[in-house]
């Protein structure tokens, strides 16, 4: 009954959706001039930009609603469902609650230290009876990270919670019974049940998680429409609550990225070292514009083993918007337009910094207030002017100027025949911001194609592109929680929290598990007999090799090559490098399958063609240039006694003496110098 609703409930909304396509296309009138801006002068003058542009009925709106009281948390994280309850928790508990809220509000940076005296408090809470602290204090339980480690406890808690009908126990359950953790085996078909009713009570997490297991068939038939619905549901979730500026970056560090050589890590990804941070605040002390600059874009969007601290970030990048950076005036307009504790939300201010920036030029400034202009926020709506504004910052190849030009194309833009839409013109930008990671245009493109406007409906593609969005909320810090473990020796937690990350479908996270596993590291966790242990590596790189990480796809076919958590298989391993080779390029595959082709291992034997795959991987990666020419020599000497074998000698040799007429000759051949030696030594004699 239940699968029955959904179903029609999704064909109608694609109805829907096809409808309000058709409408908007008929709706197309002739796309409007834009006059030329000439820039010799004030940019602002050119384009008729001035206060008296800022609406102050908002304005003064917004000033009365930063006097009132904000509205406390009710829960401990943007995953999590309000607990129902029968009886409200006491004063007492609730305000023990909130204060242990008060150590991880975003932005304050308490990192480690502030979740861990949080915890402290919520278990206080806790033993007052306090749901959502009791829930808060599970979870970190069964991660072992900020509470004491107790899987068992924290079952149980959730086994209660359950029965009351928690999404969040439900997801909790879920992945323990999913992942054999805190139960006797592993049971899909429970957690399969777990997921479904946590993701139909609104849990995020689970739908990720559900949408993973119809994307990949985990459990389930493969069904690509079906994902869709899931990672279409959590990609609406991360995206109402996308900010300007001050959201989390949320970095994916792969530990094979790290510990291999031959694999070269995204730049601004890793760790940024102490005495690099101590070096950077020493000269922001000493009034370096960009030291001050750096530290406070770091400071303000977290990541790089930095905690968001939006109360450096104000102080760093008011010092370098006041030396004149542009960039600093434009991030202290956009922290004005979101709203940080120590910014209040104020458009007035927003405004003022932005108009500085764009007075310089600055194409991030100009996107902003084209937006401000296009949706009217703090200013009266002008398409005109957010039309020229988000032109000149997407010309400067600016991600915010491409995605809203996008947006404005999309929406339209009104002319004097009506509304012009160009949805051609609207899906090359969001290609385009999309490639330089904008959050809202990877949305907006995978719209698009989840409803064939615009472009050929593609549910794969779709899918692919609300998965990254779903994938970018706040929830994505355990990736980054998990990797500061694993530095910081804590293995097991970082390992629990990779296995968690991964039961929802991230990449990085299959990837770091199987990394950690094939090393036999995190032992209290996975503390049985070691082929177990490589079964759910294998597990993980195969799932990680399916989401197209080329590091995994050779590591699977190095599982099927040596019967690593599998049976022997060398035919699958040819197939895992051969993959790996024409989708990735990988130097290490193609070595692989020279070698295979050379001694024929789960191939025909073929010399041509392991000298072929040799030569391929010297001309891929400097790295296997020593070892790929030691191959090929090797090759050579294989291929000359190939040849000589071939002669119409040999073929006398082994009719007359035998088949064995090599090792006589060469026996032959060691004993006349030595005979020849005797003979020279008797005659001088």
């Amino acid at each position: 009954m239940i699968k029955t609703g959904l179903t029609l409930l999704l064909l109608a909304t694609l109805a829907t959706c096809q409808k309000k396509t058709a409408s908007l296309v008929s709706a197309e009138g002739e796309a409007p001039a834009i006059k030329m801006i000439k820039t010799t002068g004030s940019l602002l003058t050119a384009i008729d930009i001035s206060k008296a542009d800022l609406d102050w009925d908002q304005i003064t709106a917004q000033q009365e609603e930063n006097k009132k009281p904000r509205n406390p948390p009710k829960v401990a994280g943007d995953e999590y469902i309000p607990e129902k309850v029968d009886t409200p928790p006491s004063a007492e508990a609730e305000a023990e609650f909130q204060r242990g809220m008060g150590y991880i509000e975003r932005g304050k940076g308490h990192g480690r230290d502030g979740r861990t005296a949080a915890h402290r408090v919520f278990e206080r809470a806790a033993a007052q009876g306090h749901q959502e602290a009791r829930k808060a204090v599970a979870f970190s339980q069964m991660f072992g990270d900020y509470s004491r480690w107790s899987i068992q406890e924290a079952k149980s808690v959730f086994e209660e919670l359950e029965k009351n009908g928690s999404p969040d126990a439900q997801l909790a359950l879920g992945f323990m019974h999913g992942a054999g953790i805190g139960v006797e085996k592993s049971n899909q078909a429970k957690a399969l049940v777990y997921y479904m009713f946590s993701a139909l009570g609104g849990n995020p997490l689970a739908q990720m998680a559900m949408g993973f297991r119809y994307s990949q068939g985990v459990g389930v038939p493969q069904n690509c429409e079906s994902a869709l619905s899931y990672y279409q549901k959590v990609a609406k979730t991360v995206v109402d609550n996308v900010k300007f500026t001050t959201g989390q970056t949320i970095q994916r560090v792969r530990l094979t990225d790290e510990t291999d050589p031959t694999i070269h890590m995204q730049p601004g990804t890793a760790p940024l070292d102490t005495n690099l941070l101590e070096y950077y605040k020493m000269l922001a002390e000493k009034g370096d514009t960009s030291a001050q600059l750096g530290l406070g874009q770091i400071y303000l969007a977290g990541g790089r083993g930095l905690n968001q601290n939006f109360e450096l970030a104000v102080r760093y990048l008011t010092s370098a918007a006041e030396s004149g950076s542009a960039d600093a005036l434009t991030y202290l307009g956009k922290m004005y337009l979101d709203g940080t504790p120590f910014t209040p939300k104020d458009y007035q201010k927003a405004f003022e910094y932005l108009t500085k920036s764009v007075d310089k030029s600055n194409p991030s400034a100009q996107a902003v207030l084209g937006a401000m202009y296009m949706k009217g926020k703090g200013v009266k709506k002008n398409y005109e002017k957010a039309l020229k504004l988000l032109t000149l910052s997407s010309d400067k190849k600016n991600a915010d100027g491409q995605m809203y030009l996008a947006e404005l194309n999309y929406k339209g833009i009104p002319t004097n025949k009506g509304i012009h839409r160009d949805f051609k013109k609207s899906v090359k930008l969001y290609q385009l911001a999309s490639q330089n990671g904008h959050i809202l245009a990877y949305y907006n493109l995978a719209q698009m194609h989840a409803t064939g406007t615009g472009v050929p409906r593609s549910c794969s593609h779709a899918v692919d592109l609300f998965k990254s969005v779903a994938e970018r909320g706040r929830w994505g810090e355990k990736l980054m929680e998990a990797h500061s473990a694993y530095k910081d020796n804590r293995q097991d937690e970082a390992a629990m929290k990779y296995l968690f990350m991964a039961e929802l479908g991230y990449e990085v996270a299959q990837t770091n598990l199987a990394f950690i596993l094939d090393r036999q590291e995190a032992t209290s966790l996975f503390s049985g007999p070691r082929y177990n242990n490589l079964e759910r590596a294998f597990l993980n790189w195969q799932r990680s090799a399916n989401q197209e990480y080329a590091a995994a796809r050779v590591k699977l076919g190095d599982y099927y090559y040596y019967g690593l958590g599998t049976e022997i298989d060398h035919s699958l391993a040819f197939s895992s490098y051969k993959t790996a080779v024409d989708r990735h390029g990988v130097a290490q595959a193609m070595f692989n399958l020279g070698y295979m082709h050379e001694v024929g291992e789960g191939i025909t034997r073929d010399l041509y063609l392991a000298k072929r795959f040799y030569d391929q991987a010297i001309e891929h990666s400097a790295d296997a240039y020593m070892p790929a020419k030691l191959a090929l020599a090797k090759l050579a000497v294989v291929f000359y006694l190939e040849e000589l074998n071939k002669l119409p000698l040999v073929s006398f040799l082994e009719k007359s003496v035998g088949p064995r007429w090599d090792a006589i000759l060469m026996t032959v051949t060691a004993l006349v110098p030595l005979f020849l030696f005797w003979r020279h030594r008797q005659n001088n004699h």
